[in-house]
């Protein structure tokens, strides 16, 4: 699907070599500019995570022309990460995002938006989109509050954030 001038689809392993390489210099960005998130990425720590989930068919290449400009993942069933932060969730009525990164240059131009309007438009079968980030990350915390976004609590220093994508 096309929004704006951008097509989002599902990312194929002959993507994996560039989305991490991607992933790590965005992380390298963060640290740049002193914001304490993703470190763990700049020493492979996620590489074979992001690998299986790309084999899984859970994450997603944003395209400008040929160009990946940015990348998510949506898992329908919980990391272990998402159970540390969020309990264990049986229910299954809930799509987690992860690994929502926009490449710098591309940053603030409404991407970011365009891909949390492209999954509620495009999940049908779950009744919420939840994520976490880093509490002390503002800009990130004031962006998905500013995209209708419910801040649930706190885990680990964490924010935890859900909205409704059921349809009506």
């Amino acid at each position: 699907m096309d929004y704006f001038d951008f097509k989002i689809k599902i990312a194929t392993k002959d993507d994996s070599s560039v989305i991490i390489k991607m992933l790590k210099q965005i992380a390298q960005w963060m640290k740049d500019s002193e914001i304490n998130q993703w470190k763990f990425l700049l020493d492979g720590g996620d590489d074979e995570e992001i690998e299986q989930a790309i084999s899984n068919q859970e994450t997603y290449i944003v395209l400008k022309d040929k160009d990946i400009v940015a990348t998510f993942t949506l898992l329908s069933k919980q990391s272990e990460w998402d159970r540390d932060i969020w309990g264990s969730d049986i229910s299954s009525k809930s799509l987690y995002l992860h690994r929502l990164a926009i490449v710098p240059t591309y940053m603030k131009k409404g991407i970011g938006k365009s891909i949390l309007t492209w999954i509620q438009d495009n999940v049908s079968d779950k009744e919420y989109l939840k994520l976490d980030c880093v509490a002390d990350n503002i800009k990130l915390n004031n962006f998905y509050m500013n995209n209708n976004f419910e801040l649930v609590g706190l885990a680990d220093g964490h924010s935890k954030y859900q909205k409704s994508i059921k349809k009506n």
